[in-house]
């Protein structure tokens, strides 16, 4: 027997127009109010009229890109990456900016799908690494694809657009030895971020490769922002025996490096070889222009929503549980440009 209202307002011990503001998300309720409600929601399989033909995985066309990211270009291309897919898929697209450390951010994102009549997620880093979103989308029984940063698909149940970040760190970092330089800093992303650990991972396999032991103090943790690049390098360039060359964490750190460096009379590259990551504006709006690993996040969405969509299809027309998991993966290539030069003798 479907629930009603009623049932969820009683479960939860709330009043009918509290459940009725909780799937309106009215900023009026309380948080522990929403977690109460949004857990009875979930119980009873409560469906909303306007959303029932999604969660009963009828015939939604919308899909939905919820992320946390900071970095506006990322977003951007992801957001035209995933619009260009269903456009063509005849799909419409609802995006939902949110703060993956908010304590709510479960109820968020699982009211987001209730009301929003969605036939699927795509959800990008930090979010896709967080196991507490992807147990509630699994118990609402919701289709997502996840961005990660990683190659390996054992365990994976959902469609994933695996990044090869580790691989291509590795790649960045053996280019900077094959320019004759052994005192290579690494300036972090996040914490907490798969990107971080494997694009660092990468850097210490290349070093280990070649026989380099690492200096812990050429290894320098913030965030993924532009001020940590410009206090990474100010840190590592007042080392008494300061690196040859940085490798940031993306590009956003390499060009607040290269942009410290030059306050302090560091000439790039003759002094100071600085690469970055992922292949944004920002590497090629800085002077000189930033080696790089190309990321291309516009096809990444494509796919991302792609790879989505054909799942969606698979299970309307019944194949769903016995049709192979569609994973795609991506590496990021080299781009050498003119920040990145052989070590002088």
């Amino acid at each position: 027997m479907k629930s009603t209202i009623k049932d969820v307002a009683e479960l939860a011990g709330v009043s009918i127009k509290t459940v009725s503001r909780v799937i309106n998300q009215e900023g009026s309720v309380r948080a522990d109010t929403l977690k109460k409600v949004s857990e009875a929601i979930a119980t009873l399989n409560y469906q909303p009229n306007h959303a029932a033909r999604n969660l009963a995985g009828t015939r939604s066309y919308a899909l939905g890109y919820v992320y946390d990211n900071p970095n506006a270009y990322y977003v951007i291309d992801m957001q035209n990456g995933i619009l260009s897919e269903c456009r063509e898929k005849g799909y419409e697209l609802i995006i939902h900016p949110c703060n993956a450390a908010s304590p709510n951010i479960v109820d968020e994102i699982r009211m987001m799908v209730i009301r929003s009549q969605l036939a699927g997620l795509i959800i990008s880093p930090p979010l896709s690494e967080m196991p507490e979103v992807l147990d509630a989308l699994e118990q609402m029984d919701v289709n997502f694809v996840r961005v990660v940063s990683g190659a390996n698909e054992e365990g994976e149940t959902s469609p994933c657009v695996f990044i090869h970040d580790h691989a291509a760190a590795l790649e960045i970092t053996e280019h900077l030895i094959s320019l004759d330089h052994r005192k290579i800093a690494f300036i972090s992303g996040d914490k907490g971020h798969r990107s971080t650990d494997e694009r660092k991972n990468g850097y210490l396999e290349a070093l280990e490769k070649h026989g380099i032991t690492p200096n812990p103090d050429y290894i320098f943790e913030g965030q993924y922002s532009f001020k940590t690049g410009v206090e990474g390098a100010q840190y590592l360039l007042n080392l008494p025996e300061p690196p040859t060359a940085i490798f940031s964490c993306n590009d956003e750190i390499a060009a607040g490096a290269l942009f410290a460096a030059r306050l302090m009379g560091v000439s790039v590259p003759e002094k100071l070889s600085i690469a970055g990551f992922e292949d944004s504006p920002f590497s090629r709006q800085t002077w000189p222009k930033l080696t790089t690993a190309a990321q291309p996040i516009s096809v990444i969405a494509r796919k991302a929503s792609s790879s989505l969509i054909s799942h969606i299809i698979a299970q309307r027309s019944g194949k769903g549980g016995s049709s192979k998991i569609a994973h795609q993966h991506f590496q990021p290539h080299l781009v050498v440009r003119e920040s990145t030069e052989r070590l002088a003798e």
